[in-house]
């Protein structure tokens, strides 16, 4: 089913919207669904830690192999039957995750559902782009948007619901009866774009395809596990941190020379679609390393359940979903692009310091509420407006390009920011520790009428008064290293915050769409 005009109207719109957007939900919701599930895995699988990691660990390796590749392979197998065959590969690899009975084999299993999931957010991006007429793409790209933006919210609280009430396994049959109707839909509606030919087998560049999954593969694997290996003096880092240099640039060389490249670099050329990737890059950094950040502190700081943890992060999610055909509409009406992602990186930084302000050992659950309605809505104001920025001046197969793009950048992006903010929250509490601890004078009469007191509610429980002084001192010990942890999620806050009040001025100063209904894509056709 070739097509000219890949422009849909009506119900046919709808179903295809939905289809994209369903299948989109799918694989961003199993980035993070697993995280609240590890214990249990671990536990019934009889693994270790670090080995539970892997599971998290394999599903990101994967998404961001395939993720450049997406435009080749749709050109080579034709949209429509490939954007069939990932929904199919992440359906059946849904369903054997669930049924593993040990740690590697749901490693091997993750790796390929990454495989097939990383090619549903770039393709159904295009697809949805492409749908729909050039004025009302701004509003396509929103609608599209839900679900990038919602989904890793949505994972934690779905994942601890579904863990505590059915048991692990069905985290990934949920995916199942989602798929069948994802891909009978797909084969029904979406059509194949007819502007490329497909190449001969031989013409096919397996080592640009062998270059990028070593170079992407690697990176992934150093940003992911290298805070938990010790960095640099772990060989496997060092190792893998060497092949990924020389891919990289091998693969870049490729790339421009070989006459039928995997991944079009050439489409980079177009200055809106750089500084949309590497906005794409900031945004990842700040929506990944922030659903990583703020369950992290109310579990380990504040003590909350996972599901709490979750719950926490709806209304936000939310507030993005609202935010999101508003700003569309805004789009629509010709406010330029840099406008409302300089307003959404200002709204960003207040969410961040807002953050570092009222953290402390103790925060109460209600004093969360507004700060994460920021977030709502500075990430709604972002996510639009840079996709909008990125597609907007390209054409045929660029635009499933920019796609691939963007999308590889903000999953490296968020991959980054976690990397960054564990090895940095790790640094800053040994220095914050080692601060306090010089601070905590025990001749000082305050301190020592602190210890005094906890030594005699110990003695009150019936301790002796030799392991009553003991366990004060541990108590102390805690206090201490708790403080020092609360005090490095303030420095975090504070970075990140920083990090995009800086971006704000480079922002403005980039051309965008200034005439009146300047969706993105206005050229595409």
């Amino acid at each position: 089913m070739q097509t000219g005009s890949l422009v849909e109207y009506g119900s046919r719109r709808v179903i295809i919207t939905i289809t994209c957007i369903v299948c989109a939900l799918l694989e961003i919701v199993d980035t993070t669904i697993v995280n609240v599930a590890l214990t249990d895995m671990k536990g019934n699988l009889g693994a270790t830690t670090s080995e539970i990691g892997w599971v998290v660990t394999a599903y990101a390796i994967g998404n961001v192999i395939v993720i450049p590749m997406t435009s080749f392979f749709s050109t080579q197998f034709g949209r429509r039957n490939y954007f069939a065959a990932s929904i199919v590969i992440f359906t059946i690899f849904s369903f054997l995750c669930g049924n593993a009975t040990g740690v590697w084999e749901l490693v091997a299993f993750r790796f390929i559902q990454g495989l097939g999931g990383g090619a549903l957010l770039a393709t159904s991006q295009t697809i949805i782009t492409e749908s729909y007429p050039p004025e009302k793409r701004s509003m396509a790209q929103a609608i599209y948007g839900l679900g990038v933006i919602i989904g890793p919210t949505l994972g934690p609280p779905l994942g601890g619901y579904i863990t505590d009430t059915a048991g692990w396994p069905y985290i990934f049959y949920i995916n199942i009866p989602l798929g069948v109707i994802a891909t009978l839909l797909t084969l029904q509606f979406i059509k194949s774009p007819k502007y490329a030919e497909k190449s001969s087998v031989n013409d096919i560049d397996w080592i640009g395809i062998a270059l990028l999954a070593a170079f992407v593969g690697s990176l992934q694997y150093i940003l992911e596990r290298g805070q938990e290996d010790d960095w640099f003096n772990s060989g496997t880092i060092t190792l893998l941190t060497a092949v990924a240099l020389f891919g990289g640039f091998l693969f870049i060389w490729r790339q421009l020379t070989f006459r039928n490249p995997v991944v079009q670099l050439k489409v980079l050329k177009n200055g809106n679609l750089r500084v949309g990737t590497i906005l794409s890059f900031i945004m990842g950094f700040g929506l990944y390393g922030s659903t990583f950040i703020i369950p992290l502190y109310v579990q380990a700081t504040l003590g909350w359940t996972a599901t709490q943890a979750g719950m926490l992060m709806i209304p936000a999610a939310l507030m993005t979903a609202v935010m999101m055909p508003l700003i569309g509409k805004l789009l629509q009406r010709g406010i330029p692009q840099q406008y409302l992602v300089a307003g959404g990186m200002l709204i960003f930084f207040v969410f961040c310091f807002w953050g570092y302000k009222i953290i402390t050992p103790d925060t109460s659950k209600d004093t969360f509420f507004w700060m994460l309605i920021m977030r709502g809505i500075g990430l709604g104001m972002l996510f639009i407006p840079i996709t909008a920025l990125s597609l907007s001046t390209l054409k045929g197969r660029q635009i499933a390009d920019g796609a691939a793009f963007t999308g590889m950048m903000r999953q490296l992006g968020g991959s980054f920011g976690i990397a960054v903010i564990t090895t940095f929250m790790a640094h800053q509490t040994m220095n914050h520790r080692a601060d306090l601890v010089t601070k905590l004078d025990m001749n000082n009469p305050a301190v020592q009428a602190r210890v005094e007191d906890y030594q005699h509610a110990f003695m009150a429980r019936g301790h002796a008064p030799n392991i009553a002084l003991g366990e004060a001192y541990k108590v102390m010990d805690y206090s201490v290293t708790k403080q020092s942890m609360v005090l490095s999620y303030m420095d975090v806050f504070l970075y990140i915050g920083l990090l995009f009040l800086v971006c704000i001025p480079f922002v403005l100063m980039v051309k965008g769409n200034k005439g009146p209904k300047a969706g993105p894509g206005e050229a595409v056709h």
